[in-house]
């Protein structure tokens, strides 16, 4: 089924109308700065439990329709936006990807996608009756650094990858959401589809069994979700991958890629408020290479709004989410059991090709309005 019809002739120039749902902190600094400069996409709507938020940003961003969440169902029947972007806490994603893509509302969501795999399938089987697309916010999938990470394994470069080794670490305030055990947060969910995602990305396969272990100090914060979690994956071929990640160290995030010839480290490996930067290594001969800043999240909007456009699927899709939530539940039983766990057969039918990079220009953080990063509490 094609929505591609009612974006022609228009007076905004056929560009993609969104709505923002949940104005917190990644949509306020980075999603809602970058929809400007995509030029295929305009924010028309905006949805909060938060009056005085709302107003607020209808003002900086000249957005014509604030509502609050008792107001959602009718503005997907409005008329008057053409997507979602899905900023909610990590729990509450399935209800109002459902409700848009069952009313032929386009959706991008942020990830991680849903924290059950009944979750992600009633959202990708809405997607599928309606004809509505359905993205996952892989933002790293249209940057230019992480692109060319997968082709210098996919092109033999390092030779037979065998190895995945990843840190990814923050600090995380009591007051923060992602300290709530209810929005199914922690290091795992919040910071897992990183190297979960990359790592799957660069051996092109998917894993077999986990294990995992955890550790938190006794400190306020991590009452309900753990400082960190290292966790061991299995892959075909007999590959392995390894990787931490904390709430409770000093912010950054990096991986390396080991093959029978040479390895591959990207550092910094998963953040956008700085440029990428390379080091190859093959037997002795290493060089390096740093890529630009770009705007991560003005590039995802701009690929999922010419896929409304031009009525394509787009490939971080809804089994791409499933896929890492797949694999995070499993790492969440082997924590339960102290076992390791299979993780179910999946094939992915796309990958990030170099097709998909944008390069945009970044932009300047917006002003927080009710709402913090991490390390700050936050509404």
């Amino acid at each position: 089924m094609s929505l591609l019809h009612p974006f022609r002739d228009r007076a905004d120039g056929g560009k993609v109308r969104y709505a923002v749902v949940g104005a917190g902190w990644i949509a306020q600094e980075d999603f809602m700065p970058g929809v400007e400069h995509t030029g295929n996409s305009v924010m028309t709507a905006l949805v909060s439990g938060d009056p005085e938020k709302g107003r607020e940003l209808a003002r900086k961003y000249d957005i014509e329709h604030v509502v609050g969440y008792d107001g959602y169902d009718e503005l997907l029947r409005s008329g008057k936006i053409d997507a979602v972007y899905i900023s909610l806490p990590n729990a509450q994603h399935r209800d109002p990807v459902v409700k848009a893509l069952e009313a032929g509302i386009h959706v991008l969501c942020e990830k991680p996608m849903a924290p059950t795999e009944e979750d992600c399938q009633a959202m990708i089987a809405a997607s599928e009756k309606s004809g509505a697309k359905l993205m996952i916010a892989y933002r790293l999938h249209f940057e230019e650094a992480t692109i060319e990470a997968i082709e210098t394994v996919r092109a033999g470069k390092i030779g037979e990858p065998r190895i995945f080794s990843s840190v990814f670490s923050q600090q995380i305030s009591e007051e923060n959401s992602r300290a709530s055990k209810e929005n199914w947060a922690g290091p795992l969910p919040d910071m897992g589809p990183y190297p979960i995602n990359a790592v799957r990305q660069l051996f092109e396969t998917e894993p077999t069994r986990v294990f995992a272990f955890t550790a938190s100090k006794d400190e306020p914060r991590f009452a309900e979700v753990e400082e960190m979690i290292s966790v061991v994956m299995h892959f075909p071929g007999q590959r392995l991958a390894h990787f931490t990640v904390s709430y409770g160290a000093n912010p950054g995030g990096s991986y390396q890629i080991v093959g029978t010839e040479g390895s591959l480290q990207v550092e910094p490996g998963y953040t956008w408020q700085q440029g990428l930067t390379h080091t190859l290594t093959v037997g002795e001969k290493k060089s390096e290479k740093t890529y630009g800043r770009s705007d991560h999240f003005g590039g995802e909007t701009k690929y999922f709004s010419d896929c409304v456009l031009d009525d394509q699927q787009p490939e971080p899709d809804g089994e791409e989410g499933l896929a890492d939530v797949r694999v995070i539940l499993a790492i969440q039983e082997s924590l339960r059991t102290g076992q390791p766990q299979p993780v179910a057969p999946l094939t992915r039918k796309q990958r990030p090709t170099r097709g998909q990079i944008m390069k945009l220009s970044p932009v300047k953080p917006g002003k927080m309005v009710h709402a913090a990063p991490p390390e700050e509490g936050s509404k």
